[in-house]
């Protein structure tokens, strides 16, 4: 049996007919650039995340990228974010002139270590600044330690962009003043909260999309300036924007689905909870396979959000990983490494002092991981194959 590390064709069969007619109403409308249907897509996200604001763009990247200008950011800054993500987290800081300050990761949670984000604030205060933003990402479907972020970032007076391009829905629970806790979605807590629609996402459009989330009207005023060249009113530019607008087939296709989300949320951790069952009868549990770690499920248990983890993906550590994936793809089983090079090491920073630095367990990570299949239409056969392959390459020691 084949076992598709993403399977969308499952996703679109009882939709299809739905966003067909959907995406023809926007055809015959004629109104292809922004208009009603982004606004709606906005206002549905912003009140999903708990947010505000919504402001629609072209993709995460962009989504990013956006927010960046908007506070500021530009040459000689620098922003303080992790070395294990997609390069679109530093993608944006490198292309308004700055440079990145990495901090390394928890060997848990793959986010990003608030102890480590304070050690490098306090330890040189000139440094700190140039730091105009600190950019956490809420890797694979689950939060950073916000409520420690938050803190830190507050006692520094710096804004904090919350990186959610994996983790549209996931939350996390913060201390409030009288001892209670209370639990706030991905990209609501921040100055704002950047969000991927790209289509293996758990919201995924039928191309590029993305949404900036944020509380506060004149942040979300001058970031819509910015989406569209700086233009306030068209053709008077007070500043230098881009071209960073939404398009309103992505915006029907994705309010269609997102009504279906928390379903397909609650269908991920499903199988992510079938994966640890069959593992532990399996007995790989050993030290060859280290399942990941739902940092907030305890506290989830006891009375907190549903949406503690959203598993965009399921990623193992695995001892003699590459030879693993390749037994696996071999047998059919779409498996894939979320990233198998750390950003510090990337070409585009060789020169810049960076190949000087060590981050270990970011390092790590980019060895020993793997993603397994988690999509909500995962069957429980499919799921029993890719352990029974898992168990396989073990048994024959290869």
């Amino acid at each position: 049996m084949k076992v598709p590390l993403l399977d969308l064709h499952e996703q679109l069969k009882p939709l299809r007919d739905e966003i067909v007619a959907a995406v023809t109403g926007v055809i015959d409308s004629t109104t292809y650039i922004m208009g009603p249907k982004v606004e709606a897509l906005e206002r549905e996200v912003a009140d999903y995340s708990g947010a505000a604001y919504g402001i629609g763009v072209a993709s995460g990247t962009d989504a990013l990228l956006a927010v960046l200008m908007t506070i500021g950011v530009g040459p000689g800054d620098l922003v303080l974010t992790t070395p294990y993500s997609f390069f679109a987290t530093m993608g944006g800081i490198l292309r308004l002139g700055a440079r990145p300050l990495f901090v390394d990761i928890d060997p848990v949670s793959y986010n990003i270590d608030p102890a480590l984000v304070e050690e490098a604030l306090a330890a040189d205060p000139a440094r700190t600044a140039r730091i105009k933003a600190i950019i956490p990402v809420h890797l694979y479907g689950q939060c950073a330690d916000m409520a420690r972020i938050m803190a830190i970032a507050d006692r520094y007076g710096i804004p904090v962009v919350e990186d959610a391009a994996q983790a549209i829905g996931a939350a996390c629970p913060l201390p409030t003043a009288d001892g209670a806790v209370v639990w706030r979605r991905a990209g609501s807590l921040g100055v704002a909260g950047c969000f991927s629609f790209f289509p293996s996402k758990n919201l995924g459009g039928v191309g590029d999309g993305g949404m900036i989330v944020c509380q506060d009207a004149d942040f979300a005023e001058r970031t819509r300036v910015i989406r569209v060249h700086g233009g306030a009113p068209k053709y008077h530019h007070g500043v230098v924007g881009g071209n960073f607008r939404l398009d309103p087939i992505q915006a029907v296709v994705l309010s269609i689905k997102l009504p279906h989300l928390d379903s397909w949320h609650q269908q991920r951790r499903d199988n992510a909870e079938r994966y640890r069952r069959l593992f532990r009868d399996s007995g790989l549990e050993d030290g060859r396979v280290k399942l990941p770690v739902a940092v907030y499920q305890a506290a989830a248990a006891a009375g907190g959000h549903p949406d503690y983890h959203i598993y965009n993906q399921f990623v193992i550590r695995a001892e003699r990983r590459d030879a693993l994936r390749n037994h696996l793809q071999a047998m059919g089983i779409g498996v894939e490494v979320y990233y198998p090079i750390p950003l510090h090491r990337q070409g585009c920073l060789a020169g810049l002092g960076y190949d000087e630095l060590a981050y270990p367990v970011s390092e790590a990570a980019a060895a020993e991981t793997l993603a397994l299949p988690i999509f909500p239409e995962l069957t429980a056969a499919m799921q029993e194959q890719v352990v029974a392959g898992i168990v396989a390459f073990y048994a024959q020691g290869a």
